[in-house]
This record gives C-alpha cells, sequence and structure tokens, in this order.
C-alpha cells in the first residue's frame, strides 16, 4: 500500500512539475522585479501634489445653485483641467462634472478637455492624443470602471509617460512612465497573467490563475514529501551521499527542494489564496452598516458654507486646500479638506460656529460607530502605530494607494462574524473593516506572500533582501525542475517517434 501511495506521489509531482515549473520560475522573476516596481497606479499623494490650491476668489457657485444629482453620494470641489469644477458621484456610481463657475452640468471630457487635463498634470510637457479606449493591459482595475471609456494621452515629459483620463471627468485616473511600463512585462503583467486578461472582471482569467495556482502548489507538496522521503537523514547511499541521484540536474533539484521547500509551498499556496478560490473568504452575516454611520447624503445633507468662505477659513490657518469634499458623519454634515501634500483639515459647525479643526473626537466617533452594528457591544482603543491589519505600504505595493493614517481608533465587535473596524478620524470614514474569515484571509494570503508584518516592513532593505535570497532559491528549484522535464518529455518523444520509425 505504501509503496503504491509512493509512487503515485512521485508520478503526481513528476507529471504536474512540467508544467508548473514554468510558470514558477516567471513568477519568481516577476516577483522579485515586483519588490522594486509595481503595478501602474496613481497614487492621492501624486493625483493631490498635480492640483493647484483653489482660489479664494471668484471661483464657485454657492453649492445650493449647482445642478446636482439628488442622489448625490459624493460631492467633490476640485480642479480638472485648469478649471475648478464639482465632482459628483451618483446613486449608480456615475461620476459627472459641474462648472463650478457657471454651475452647469458638463458633457462628457472630449478631447480636447482630455489634453487640457494632461497638460495641466505635467506642465510644461507636450502631449499627443492617442485616443479613447475601454481597456488595456495596464488599465485592469476595477476602480476605473466608473470612468471608462478612458482618453490615452502619452506625455513628452523626461519619464514618457502614458496618461488615462477619465471620460465623465477629464481628470487623470492613472500614470505610467515608461520605465515602469517596460519593468512590468517582467513585472506585475507578468505575475498575474494578465497577457491572458481580458477584461476587469474576468472569469476565465479568474479560473485559469485558480487552477495554475492549485496545480503548482500540488507540485510543491508532493515533491517536499517525495524529497524527504529520498533523503536519508540516517546513513548514505552506496555513493556516499544522502540524496539517491547521481546525475547533477536532479541531485540540485532534490537538495534545493529541501532547502526551500518550506518557502516555496507558503508562496505558491498564497497566492492561490489570494485569488479567495469559491468565495470562502468573502464577509459572512451582518456588516457593518455605512449608510447608517453617515447618517445621510451630502445632497440631502449639506454644510451651508459657501466655497469662498470655506478655503477663506482653512488659509486663515495657513492651509491651501485643493479639494474640498463634502461629507456626512452621523447625520452632522462637514467639510473635508486636502491640500496637495495630502493633509487634511475638517470644518464643521459647533455650538453654532464654523470651526476648522484637525480630527473628530472620540466621543464623536464613538457615538457615530453605535450605528455601524446597533445592538453589539464593542472595545475600543486607540493605535498610535500600525498592528497586523492596519499599516500602510510603499507605493509599488497592490495597496500602496491605500492612506493609512495614524492614529486611528480601533473597534472590536462582539458579535459571531468579530467584526473589526478602524477609523480614520482626520477623514470620519471607516478606513478598515475585516471579519474573522478576512483575519484569517490576511495571514494565508498577504503574511504568507509578502512578509507584510510592520515589524518587518520597518526593516527597510533587510526584508527585501531576504526575499530575493529566498526567490532566488526558488527559482533555482523551478531552474533545474524544467531542465528534468524538458529532457524527460524529450525522452518520451524520441521514444514515441523512434517506435513509429520502425513501425514504418
Amino acid at each position: 500500500m505504501m509503496s503504491t501511495l509512493k509512487r503515485l506521489l512521485y508520478q503526481l509531482h513528476r507529471w504536474t512539475g512540467v508544467a508548473a515549473c514554468v510558470l514558477m520560475l516567471l513568477w519568481f522573476i516577476s516577483g522579485m522585479v515586483m519588490l522594486f516596481v509595481g503595478y501602474p497606479k496613481l497614487t492621492p499623494w501624486e493625483r493631490l501634489a498635480a492640483l493647484p490650491p483653489l482660489p479664494l476668489a471668484g471661483c464657485c457657485q454657492p453649492l445650493a445653485q449647482v445642478a446636482m444629482p439628488v442622489d448625490a453620494r459624493e460631492i467633490v470641489l476640485t480642479t480638472v483641467a485648469g478649471r475648478p469644477g464639482w465632482k459628483v458621484r451618483d446613486g449608480g456610481a456615475r461620476w459627472r462634472l459641474v462648472d463650478a463657475v457657471t454651475g452647469k452640468l458638463l458633457q462628457p471630457a472630449s478631447r480636447d478637455t482630455a489634453l487640457a487635463s494632461a497638460r495641466a498634470f505635467v506642465p510644461g510637457a507636450g502631449a499627443h492624443y492617442l485616443g479613447l479606449l475601454q481597456e488595456d493591459r495596464w488599465t485592469h482595475s476595477r476602480s476605473l470602471d466608473a470612468h471608462r471609456p478612458l482618453h490615452q494621452v502619452q506625455l513628452m515629459d523626461a519619464a514618457q509617460t502614458m496618461l488615462y483620463l477619465s471620460s465623465a471627468t477629464g481628470e487623470v485616473v492613472l500614470d505610467a512612465p515608461r520605465d515602469q511600463r517596460l519593468w512590468n512585462f517582467v513585472g506585475a503583467w507578468l505575475h498575474w497573467v494578465y497577457p491572458l486578461r481580458n477584461h476587469s472582471t474576468d472569469p476565465v482569467w479568474n479560473w485559469i490563475i485558480i487552477i495554475s495556482s492549485a496545480v503548482a502548489t500540488l507540485t510543491a507538496l508532493t515533491g517536499t514529501v517525495a524529497g524527504i522521503w529520498r533523503w536519508r537523514f540516517a546513513g548514505r547511499y552506496k555513493s556516499g551521499a544522502r540524496t539517491p541521484y547521481r546525475e547533477s540536474w536532479m541531485r540540485w533539484h532534490h537538495v534545493t527542494g529541501l532547502l526551500f521547500a518550506g518557502f516555496v509551498f507558503a508562496w505558491i499556496f498564497s497566492g492561490l489564496i489570494s485569488m479567495n478560490p469559491f468565495h470562502i473568504f468573502d464577509p459572512q452575516g451582518r456588516r457593518p452598516d455605512l449608510a447608517a454611520w453617515q447618517g445621510g447624503t451630502p445632497a440631502a445633507r449639506q454644510l451651508d458654507l459657501a466655497p469662498q468662505l470655506a478655503l477663506s477659513l482653512l488659509a486663515a490657518q495657513g492651509f491651501r486646500a485643493v479639494e474640498l469634499e463634502w461629507r456626512v458623519l452621523n447625520k452632522q454634515p462637514y467639510l473635508l479638506a486636502r491640500d496637495g501634500a495630502a493633509r487634511t483639515r475638517l470644518i464643521m459647525r459647533q455650538d453654532g460656529q464654523l470651526v476648522v479643526r484637525e480630527q473628530w473626537t472620540q466621543a464623536q466617533l464613538l457615538h457615530a460607530a453605535s450605528k455601524l452594528l446597533p445592538g453589539i457591544k464593542a472595545s475600543s482603543a486607540w493605535l498610535g502605530s500600525y498592528d497586523s491589519y492596519y499599516y500602510g505600504r510603499e507605493p509599488e505595493a497592490m495597496m500602496g494607494a491605500v492612506e493609512r493614517r495614524l492614529p486611528v481608533l480601533q473597534l472590536r465587535f462582539d458579535d459571531p462574524q468579530a467584526n473589526w473596524v478602524y477609523l480614520d478620524p482626520y477623514t470620519g470614514t471607516v478606513a478598515l473593516g475585516v471579519d474573522r474569515r478576512q483575519r484569517v484571509s490576511r495571514w494565508l494570503f498577504s503574511f504568507l506572500h509578502s512578509w507584510d508584518l510592520p515589524p518587518l516592513l520597518r526593516s527597510g532593505p533587510w526584508r527585501e533582501s531576504v526575499l530575493i535570497l529566498l526567490s532566488l532559491g526558488g527559482l533555482a528549484l523551478s531552474a533545474t525542475g524544467m531542465v528534468i522535464g524538458w529532457r524527460r518529455l524529450r525522452g518520451k518523444w524520441r521514444a514515441v517517434t523512434s517506435g513509429v520509425s520502425r513501425y514504418n
């Protein structure tokens, strides 16, 4: 029985490894590139740094006089193509642009608007309009769906930046410098097998990755077991070695496999988990009620404050806003202001007076948080440093465009799903919400795949150096496996063709 089991395991490793080693080789190469060059994205810091301060005079109509959809969920005063405008997102998640000077709804962004916006993004750079597209290799992100189709503009700057702009508003939604695009051909674009992806939502691509990752995981697991079985921990083979393999490629494959088996298996398995097969890590049961947390929409509850007065109040404190966003927290309307360095300020009414503040108080946040999961007890704590779930990443990382400010208020609810939420006092938003399943996924994917615990992230080049060393071990294991697989296939082919020749 044991001999049959061993033979089956050897055969599984041998034949799944023929194809899996090729994929694993590409994944290790591209994974090392991704440590330093990420998939193109426009971070909040890049976007805000490119915006001019909103003018203190002669700028904007009062919000009450603006052609605003009755179901507006997001209302932002910003600058598009060098001109102040209201960005409005309705209940159907569609973006619209309203002229801030006239208060009139504008048509979808034209070619000229896209070019003007591109030139404003990098002043002084020439711009060449390439056309309108639905999606290409750099724009698979679902966050861009509300802006499609996208205008594509090539800048003539030193970085040869490719810009993608919203057809709804005309704003820049993604930038991709030439060097980043070139590195991505052997980085994220290759790592995520994007040559096979056609749309932002592509179930065929999704299942190709799941099945490929599952096969590679099986290869790594069976190889680890087979390698341990064949290694002589006590005693030696007749050759005097602890490995039975005399041929150099087989011997090196066996040795490197034992040295790096744990890392390779964990890394490939975590890649499989990242695809959330069969939605096993989707949140279950009751979820925090974000609508109740807000207590209304900006269209229904607005802070009665003219934009010019808001900008003057901020300027008096030395804060030059590039964006103003109308928001609601626990039925209280307020303004969230951002400057070019992504700093924030809040404007709200307190005791009948307009005040500018940096943060919501803990009492205000806790009162609003009681609406998230009514009737459920929760413990709270201020976090002055990142924990294992709420933490920032470098811009090149997959989540590198997510803002993670400190301090943050953490709530742990005593519900069956063990929901945790993190409340950002600077913006009045739920910065992160995770239940028990999502926290398990965080360990099985993020930690195993990229070693992203805050202490490790703070270690700087040490983390990258160790990951590169381990990836080189995985690369050597995959490369030796490829050579062995090629030799085996070539031998099988020769046997078949020689048999056919003799028959003929």
